[in-house]
């Protein structure tokens, strides 16, 4: 069985590990954590009680829990409806591997309670991180989707279903670029982002090694017989003959490149900023101002790092429609560049940022989708009767959903942007002296 609390690095308090010992007393040491934390001030005031607690099976790491609490003497400033993460979950290898991820999370968490922060995120009432373990608990408001004023929450790959998906892109563009900004500007502590920093690289917690050319081109051999054995799952544009002989053509190119394309995007600090490296629309919230513009806040901020931005604005957009995707791609990078640029003051070019964008895409898509058919197969037998995509059963599982949209997404993308010659651009100017 292993420790249901643990010493933070952050306050040298014990926190809970797990739900069942957070529930043991959940008002006495939610007490505690946040007098530690500043966000209770003093003994008289504290959390008076527990009124209702329920487990939350979102996300793909560590478990969760949803709680409503009370507190004493009149502590009304603060909110009573309370989302719980904790890094860890022992009774899933796969989720608990994944704990890493919430390093980066907590620093972030308590950077983000400074004043006048860029971005708007969930507001943080406690957070700590036992490094050498990989143990971690984040507790913060929980977002009231479709209440007072609030959108309700959009599942990830079903933008279909989107009200306005060019406001609520262009509102994640601002959301993203605001933040970044100010990390390039200089307004963020240095001890917080020295924090940041050095948990740099968790994003290789679910590293692979690259696929041989000649794995590759047997997977493009398999996208080709699911495109013919399921056409109705896939747009007529990506599984035409001539698609279909540009990929076989230019896919085994990329490969032994990617870590010569991986060290130009970390390698490139005008590209460089604080960022949100999975910005999709499901872990982002919306809401109208005052003049009615759409906003947005971000949660989920597991892995937050100092990251090249096209790689930031690629794990925001893959969930997007590829047709949306082929018209407005440009004018969304475009948004991107303009609010950095307004709140910083420094120039991005928009086609350099989509150069970054495109080199990122095919490398990591190359490496986590060409399994994607397999894998759909494997889940969802029976698919000579899925009507279309969006086939209601179809859709409902996560999985065949996700592995389809951005698979589809990412052959859009190739079509639209050539990635081979995207390649062969790379390798010009990487020839130069």
């Amino acid at each position: 069985m292993p420790a249901w609390w643990i010493e933070g690095d952050e306050f040298g308090l014990s926190f809970p590990t797990c739900p069942e010992a957070l529930l043991e007393d959940t008002p006495a040491f939610l007490s505690r954590a946040m007098r530690a934390a500043g966000t209770l001030v003093g003994e008289a005031e504290g959390v008076a009680r527990l009124v209702h607690s329920e487990p939350c099976s979102v996300g793909s790491t560590g478990q969760k829990l949803r709680l409503q609490v009370e507190y004493a003497n009149g502590a009304t400033h603060l909110p009573t409806e309370l989302f719980v993460k904790f890094s860890r979950d022992f009774s899933d290898p796969v989720r608990d591997g994944a704990k890493i991820q919430m390093e980066s999370e907590v620093c972030f968490a308590l950077l983000s309670r400074m004043d006048g922060f860029p971005a708007t995120v969930p507001r943080v009432l406690f957070a700590d991180f036992h490094r050498t373990s990989g143990t971690g608990i984040l507790v913060s408001e929980d977002i009231a989707f479709g209440t007072e004023g609030i959108e309700r929450h959009y599942e990830k790959c079903c933008d279909s279903e989107l009200p306005d998906p060019l406001g609520h892109y262009r509102a994640l563009m601002r959301s993203l670029a605001r933040l970044a900004a100010w990390h390039r500007a200089g307004k963020l502590p240095d001890d917080a982002m020295a924090k940041l920093a050095a948990s740099s690289g968790s994003l290789s917690v679910s590293d692979r090694q690259p696929y041989s050319a000649e794995q590759i081109g047997r997977r493009v051999d398999r996208f080709r017989e699911f495109a013919q054995m399921y056409p109705q799952l896939l747009p007529e544009t990506i599984r035409s003959e001539a698609f279909l002989a540009q990929l076989a053509n230019q896919a085994p190119r990329f490969c032994g490149h990617e870590a010569a394309i991986a060290a130009f995007l970390a390698g490139s600090p005008r590209m460089t900023a604080l960022c949100h490296w999975n910005a999709n629309i499901d872990n982002a919230w919306f809401w109208r101002d005052a003049s009615g513009e759409l906003q947005c806040g971000l949660m989920d901020w597991g892995n937050a790092q100092v990251m090249n931005v096209g790689v930031a604005l690629s794990g925001c957009l893959m969930g997007a429609e590829p047709d949306f995707l082929n018209v407005h791609l440009e004018g969304l990078l475009g948004e991107f560049a303009r609010q950095f640029e307004a709140d910083c003051g420094e120039a991005l070019d928009p086609a350099e940022l989509l150069r970054h964008f495109a080199l990122h895409n095919v490398c990591s898509g190359l490496l986590w989708l060409p399994d994607a058919p397999t894998i759909i197969q494997r889940f969802y037998p029976g698919l000579e009767e899925v009507k279309n995509r969006f086939d209601p059963d179809f859709r409902a599982n996560e999985l065949v959903r996700n592995q389809l949209h951005m698979l589809t997404v990412l052959m859009t993308l190739w079509q639209k942007l050539d990635f081979g010659s995207r390649l062969d651009q790379f390798l010009g100017t990487q020839a130069k002296p």
